[in-house]
């Protein structure tokens, strides 16, 4: 097919183009840019539109082609409480929800987005996610979480991080802490080499190491190798500092049995040469020995490398406009993270044969993203200010629910370990120990404290994954744990309990407790239940006794457990 008979087809119909194979096999990935730059370049909303209108634009003129029609937006409150979890990775405080719901109803969400963004919580939050995302469990490095933090603070962009994380040697010489992402993986290849494809680039290319890829004819042996080769030369020194050795190959047997040696080959086939660097016999020994000491001495000094093959796969990754891997994989992620299914799904599969949902929506967003230097604080910003990001997660509609990928409907996801153990801190602090949208001078200090606090109890619970359901030992740390008591059901005047025990009337308690846990007011059945519980005069209980039920009742809830 050429490419003026490509240009002919209606954008109506070039997304189903897209799910269909229209070079041959060695060029799906040519195919994937064609029909990207073509999207790119004519059908794509100027770029001074905003990101919230464009996104509202290509989700609704989908729903409209499928006659579909999305669920309503979320109350004020409910709303407020979907943003302070993803912007600041906490349930809002009480002083919060009741400034937020006193102000202008018809710029009150706008000016919550503005007010949380410019908010430290989000410094933490996103330097939270961004160690989750890359570091996952893997090990706590305090470090590195540190170096994460002044770099939100900084508002580094995406690509400049990717940089610095990549080249820590380079951008941070004689620090440890930008380089904990490729120490904690440099003793596997494979690991360092499929992570870095997975997350940075959203390929998993880890079944083209032993054959071409059975299934997605873009990954082909070339490809994983190729990776691996940027990777191959690396080493710790023993003062734990990333360096390069000046010579290593990656070579490899292909499906017929040559032996073939790996090209500094980046996803999308474009390779770099290795210039020709003679080295006498001399220089040679007096390298590797050079080598071998930064491998067992703290103080000595690994040697520089004229070519460093992780320069090469930074500069691949981030010039021109081939595939544009690295931006679409974070525009996908971010979108995944906000809106709870990504645009491509899985997140690790973008390739020609699973095209994404909107296809002119990715690709908009990742020119946006790209015009404005990597700034994910922006992105953000136009994700949640979007009408698409505040719909209900209830479908009360008598037709079926729609297919997920029309996000038409909020998705129901999981607290992530901080988040949750955040939130319990919040939850159950007494709120009038807690500010509202205007903080103090030391709430940086204070939100340091609930994340020290949070920390504690974070590796208690699960990293969520699709399907996720609460597991026995969370149920168990939630029923029978003495650190659950002593930390959140305390009746010290600090905590939430101590706060509710003095409330003498059972519906300013009740109401007390919701608003504080649920972010919201009690509705008539809660309050009654609540109500003859607490005055049963059958119970044996005490009053304190109760209160500290109902609490944890709220806390141990699913309402709780989730962004909704």
């Amino acid at each position: 097919m050429s490419l003026r008979s490509i240009r002919s087809i209606p954008s109506s119909n070039l997304t189903k183009l897209m799910t269909r194979r229209i070079l041959t096999r060695g060029s799906c990935i040519a195919c994937c840019v064609l029909i990207s730059s073509l999207s790119a370049g004519q059908d794509l909303l100027p770029p001074e539109t905003s990101i919230a209108t464009t996104i509202d634009h290509y989700v609704d003129a989908r729903l409209q082609e499928e006659n579909v029609e999305a669920a309503p937006s979320i109350d004020d409150a409910a709303f407020l409480r979907r943003l302070s979890l993803d912007l600041n990775g906490r349930i809002p405080t009480r002083q919060e929800l009741n400034n937020f719901l006193a102000m202008d109803t018809a710029t009150r969400r706008q000016d919550a987005i503005e007010a949380f963004l410019s908010q430290v919580d989000f410094v933490f939050h996103q330097a939270n996610e961004i160690d989750l995302l890359l570091l996952a469990r893997i090990r706590e490095d305090r470090e590195w979480r540190e170096f994460l933090l002044q770099a939100v603070k900084d508002r580094t962009s995406w690509s400049n991080l990717f940089t610095q994380i990549m080249l820590p040697e380079v951008t941070h010489p004689g620090e440890t802490a930008p380089g904990a992402y490729l120490r904690e993986r440099v003793r596997e290849l494979d690991d360092l080499t499929n992570d870095t494809a997975v997350l940075f680039f959203g390929v998993n290319i880890s079944c083209a190491k032993c054959h071409d890829h059975p299934l997605v004819p873009d990954w082909e042996q070339d490809h994983y190798f190729g990776m691996a080769s940027f990777f191959k030369r690396t080493y710790q020194t023993k003062s734990k500092l990333l360096a390069e050795h000046f010579t290593g190959d990656v070579k490899f047997t292909n499906v017929v049995g040559e032996e073939k040696q790996a090209a500094f080959m980046f996803l999308n086939g474009q390779a770099a040469e290795e210039p020709k660097i003679e080295l006498s016999d001399e220089k040679r020994k007096n390298l590797d020995e050079a080598i071998q000491k930064a491998k067992k001495e703290d103080d000595a000094k690994a040697p520089e490398v004229e070519f460093s093959p992780r320069e090469e796969l930074v500069r691949l990754a981030l010039e021109g406009d081939s595939h544009d891997f690295f931006a679409r994989n974070i525009v996908n992620r971010i979108w995944a993270r906000l809106i709870g299914r990504g645009l491509v799904t899985p997140l690790d599969q973008m390739h020609s044969d699973n095209p994404p949902s909107h296809p002119a929506l990715l690709d908009w967003l990742t020119r946006d993203l790209k015009q404005h230097d990597y700034d994910l604080k922006r992105l953000i910003a136009g994700i949640v200010g979007s009408e698409v990001y505040a719909r209900s997660c209830r479908w009360e509609s008598e037709s079926a629910v729609p297919e997920p990928s029309l996000f038409a409907v909020g998705v129901v996801r999981p607290l992530n370990p901080r988040q949750l153990a955040l939130s319990l801190q919040i939850a159950s602090t007494s709120g009038d120990r807690l500010p509202g949208l205007d903080k103090g001078e030391d709430w940086e200090k204070q939100r340091a404290d609930l994340e020290n606090r949070a920390a504690r109890f974070a590796n208690q619970f699960p990293i969520p994954e699709d399907g996720f359901q609460v597991g026995t030992d969370e149920a168990l740390f939630f029923s029978n744990s003495q650190q659950f008591e002593g930390e959140f059901l305390r009746t010290s005047d600090d905590r939430l309990v101590g706060e509710l025990k003095k409330i003498e009337d059972s519906v300013e308690l009740i109401q007390t407790l919701v608003s504080t846990v649920y972010s919201r007011s009690a509705q008539e059945e809660e309050q009654q239940a609540m109500r003859t519980y607490l005055e049963s005069a059958t119970d044996d209980a005490s009053r304190e006794d109760k209160i500290q039920q109902l609490v944890w009742a709220l806390l141990a809830s699913p309402e709780f457990r989730f962004n909704h």
